[in-house]
């Protein structure tokens, strides 16, 4: 990085507005975008900055309004508070079977198989037969997902898969992307996402409006 910096932009706000006694995020923001294996001016770029006004707000020479600090965890695919530095106190890294509970949506039912606020989110899944096959998922993030029981039907673009017990699928989201079971009975599937900042049922399991979709 150049030592030399240029001012602001002309459409670039000459200060900002601090966001009233917030804790310094300096350190976690040239952190958390090295993290994202962003250059400077890219993030910049994305953010609709100059690299110079992205550079002070790292070096803790301008404070970052919250409008910004939202733009940057969007950026960085993390939250506003990992931003500020925050971290959730003694969060269990075991998730207890008796502990999962189950949740229906879209015909779906899923249990959740890990811990909120990380930066992926992992489900146990079931997935009835004739429920939500015709719904053609597109989505930023990457999918992993496993076969525990019956028999899957994924088509990923213009190719279709079955997949049995024990076979995986690992795949890029913004592939179009349609899963359903292949037998009466169902499928049971261990599911991992990882966009944090979608809400976990919207993930894979489509519309929430009942158990039909």
């Amino acid at each position: 990085m150049s030592s030399h910096e240029t001012e602001p932009s002309a459409d670039e706000p000459a200060a900002e507005t601090p966001v009233g006694d917030l804790p310094a995020v300096a350190p976690q923001l040239r952190a958390l975008r090295r993290r994202a294996s962003l250059t400077l001016e890219a993030a910049a770029r994305s953010a609709g900055l100059s690299p110079a006004h992205l550079s002070r707000l790292e070096t803790g020479r301008r404070q970052a309004s919250l409008p910004m600090l939202l733009a940057l965890a969007r950026i960085y695919g993390t939250t506003v508070s990992e931003l500020l530095g925050e971290r959730v106190a003694d969060r269990d890294a075991v998730v207890r079977a008796a502990d999962m509970e189950p949740t229906r949506a879209g015909g779906w039912t899923y249990w959740q198989a890990g811990a909120p606020g990380r930066g992926m989110q992992a489900l146990r899944v079931h997935v009835p037969y004739g429920s939500q096959g015709d719904i053609v998922r597109v989505h930023p993030g990457e999918e992993w997902l496993h076969v525990l029981t019956g028999r899957l039907r994924l088509r990923l673009g213009d190719s279709a898969h079955r997949l049995g017990p024990g076979d995986s699928a690992h795949f890029d989201s913004l592939t179009p992307h349609r899963i359903a079971a292949e037998d009466e009975g169902g499928v049971d599937l261990l599911f991992v996402h990882t966009l944090l900042q979608s809400p976990t049922a919207a993930l894979c399991l489509g519309p929430m409006t009942g158990d039909t979709p």
